[in-house]
Parts: structure tokens; sequence; C-alpha cells
């Protein structure tokens, strides 16, 4: 599933380098989203990538301390950022505990929130002036609760609808403080791909495809404006009806 992906990606991202000069991804963490970076690290596909035009955003960090090895971001770059030559200032981090933000995640969310607006176009949204950017694709792992990015069911998190970003408190899961976009800023991008490997996300697949809320489901919340691609191994897709299953 993760050379599946990354090679898509690599076709998706020069696709949009063509169209449009540069490209917008969202990176997603855990053991999927570091599986597809390590997977493009090694891919020929990556040569058609210019990753001095690429913009990278992340849909969730840990708050942890610069350099912890926990974080999305420190995960992201031995997998696959330090070793491409990125354009610096188009690595778009969310903050660290120790950041200019002293512990604060709610301000820590603020300032991102911020950065996107200030990457967005207002052409970007037809009638008004965007708050995030169009990312051309959002990469999301789903976990076995169906929690996206760092969305958990019930949560207060998954049932924000005017911001962008939030921090969070009470995540289920360790470290219980977190940053993470929102659904309504998901569901800015073009392209939203969910990403589920392994027999425990059996029961998630099936679950988020079988139309539930979003607040018990929050994968079932995450799509895209454009399309919405799930991509599992069998063992992912075990659950799932024969007719929602494409090869390939």
């Amino acid at each position: 599933m993760a050379r599946a992906a990354a090679a898509r990606l690599s076709a998706r991202i020069a696709e949009a380098q063509s169209a449009r000069g540069s490209a917008s991804v969202v990176l997603t963490g855990g053991r999927n989203g570091n599986g597809l970076l390590s997977a493009l690290a090694s891919s020929a596909g990556r040569e058609s990538v210019d990753f001095s035009r690429l913009d990278l955003w992340w849909g969730d960090e840990r708050f942890l301390p610069e350099g912890d090895p926990d974080r999305n971001v420190t995960q992201a770059r031995e997998a696959l950022l330090d070793s491409v030559p990125l354009d610096p200032a188009r690595v778009h981090a969310m903050a660290a505990s120790d950041g200019p933000y002293a512990g604060d995640v709610e301000a820590a969310a603020e300032a991102y929130e911020t950065e996107l607006a200030a990457a967005a176009r207002s052409e970007d949204r037809p009638g008004g002036r965007a708050r995030v950017p169009a990312f051309d694709v959002l990469l999301l792992g789903v976990g076995p609760d169906t929690h996206v990015a760092s969305l958990f069911p019930e949560l207060p998190g998954v049932r924000e609808t005017e911001r962008m970003v939030v921090g969070v408190q009470d995540a289920p899961k360790p470290p219980p403080v977190r940053i993470s976009l929102t659904l309504p800023a998901i569901r800015a991008a073009r392209e939203v791909w969910l990403l589920a490997a392994g027999e425990d996300k059996a029961q998630a697949a099936a679950l988020a495809m079988s139309g539930p809320g979003e607040v018990q489901a929050p994968a079932s919340g995450a799509y895209g404006t454009e399309r919405t691609l799930w991509l599992l191994d069998e063992a992912a897709a075990a659950r799932l009806p024969g007719d929602l299953i494409q090869g390939g």
C-alpha cells in the first residue's frame, strides 16, 4: 500500500506542478504516513517531483519539544525530507512545545491558522477570501477508532465548524496534547487520501464508509472538493463490500 500510494503521490505532485507551477501537500504521521514517505524516498517516481516547488503542511502534530522522536515532523524528516532538496521556507511545521508559544497549545494552533491564511490566495475559493490553501493532496492516516489527524470520536475537535486549526488537550492516545487541522480545513483540499493498512484498521474502514456521522467516525467527514480516495491494503479492506473495492 505504501509503495502504491507513493507512486500515486509523486505523479499527482508532478501533475499539479505542471499545471500550476507548484504543488502543496498535507502530510500525515503514524505508521502509514511514514511508510508512504519511506517508500517515496526509494521510489523512481521521486525524480518526477521538483521538491523546490513543493509546499508541505501537516494535518496534525504532537505538541512536544523540537526534535522529539515522536513529533510527526521529526519522523518525516528521517523518512524523506532530509534527503530531498526542499525549500525550507515552504516546509510549514507546526510549533513545538518548547518554541515561541511556551507550552500554550491554543496559541500555537492560532499561529498555524494564521500561517495557513497567509498562504491562501483569494482565487482558491470562489466568492470569498480563502482561509487555507486549496491543497493538492491532503493525506490522512485512519486510526482503529476512525480518528483522522487528531480529531477523535465525540471530542470537541471533531465538532469544530469555524476554526481551521485547534489545540487538542485530551487525546485518548499519548501524547494527549496536540495540534490539529479541523474538518473544515481538511475539506478545503482538492484531494483527500485516507490511508489504512493492517487488520487492526479493517473495522474502522468499514465503519467510516458505512455512512455514520462524523462525530462518531471522524474519517467519514474527511473528503476533498474534487476527489476522496481510500488507499487500503488487503487486510484493511477485508470487511468492505466487494463492490467498494477497486484493485490496483
